[in-house]
């Protein structure tokens, strides 16, 4: 099947449905939310990346509709040379609370490596445990041959071509935070995890007020197109992904929400660390 089990990891991306049959975490929605997200023409400026400074990280409890099912954090790491290029460093971290882990024990993270500016990707590692299920994937980014590998511990697949500026899941949440987000307007870009390179898309439905743990937020609300998407997403009549993000200069991710047929996935922000130096309306 497509993205739609990425990591997200974001997403998103970490919340679990009991597909014995197969698991769907929200770890996995949290990318996915965002897998399909970006303007393609907007690139990072230094002053935009600033947004997300390294520091920065942002912290979510996971509910499977109210049932609490465990956390997730999205951090900015220090900016960091691979192979030469100066990339920023974005990190995901998902696990179930001590309730979900004697039934299904979950420990995701992905760290993600794009150049400064989010002008492509040049590294995506992908720790997963999921009960016994476990990877450790590694793709890496050939941008002189235009290809990208992917590898899971001594498992290598056959090369695939990139489309250009091509980003990986979790970079793709963050250049989504670069964004001119204007209600009606479509987004696109070029996502890949190493296994395929799709141009996606999503739109920009409205603007709205949202209160989480009594807090308003003034929010952009955007949903991906999940034509491409298969899984639970396919069996599921109207199945949506939403992510609504805040309506200031920071786009921070403060709510995402998933509709399947096995009920409502969420993510909410509920606490984040900031550089001391940084202040602002989302702070």
């Amino acid at each position: 099947m497509m993205y739609c089990l990425i990591a997200l990891p974001i997403c998103l991306p970490l919340l679990l449905m009991a597909a014995k049959h197969r698991f769907f975490t929200l770890s996995k929605m949290l990318i996915l939310s965002v897998f399909l997200i970006h303007g393609g023409a907007a690139l990072a400026t230094p002053a935009q990346a600033a947004a997300y400074p390294p520091g920065e990280v942002l912290h979510y409890v996971l509910k499977w509709g109210v049932i609490p099912a465990g956390k997730a954090t999205l951090s900015v790491e220090p900016l960091e040379s691979v192979d030469g290029t100066l990339c920023h460093h974005f990190v995901l971290q998902a696990r179930t609370n001590d309730t979900l882990d004697v039934f299904f024990k979950v420990r995701d993270r992905i760290d993600a490596f794009a150049q400064y500016g989010l002008q492509r990707s040049h590294l995506y590692r992908k720790k997963q445990q999921e009960g016994r299920h476990k990877k450790d994937v590694v793709v890496r980014f050939d941008w002189q041959q235009g290809t990208a590998t992917y590898r899971d511990k001594d498992k290598e697949k056959k090369p695939i071509d990139l489309l250009p500026g091509s980003l990986d899941p979790l970079s793709a949440f963050y250049a989504l935070r670069n964004e001119r987000l204007v209600v009606g307007e479509a987004l696109r870009l070029a996502v890949t995890d190493g296994k395929k390179n799709v141009l996606g898309e999503a739109r920009v439905i409205r603007k709205e007020t949202i209160t989480i743990a009594d807090r308003a937020y003034p929010t952009i609300l955007v949903e991906p197109d999940l034509k491409q998407v298969g899984g639970v997403f396919k069996k599921s009549k109207d199945a949506k992904i939403q992510v609504w993000l805040t309506d200031d200069e920071r786009r921070i991710p403060v709510r995402l929400k998933s509709k399947v047929y096995i009920g409502s996935f969420i993510a909410d922000l509920i606490d984040q660390e900031l550089p001391a130096a940084m202040t602002g309306p989302s702070g």
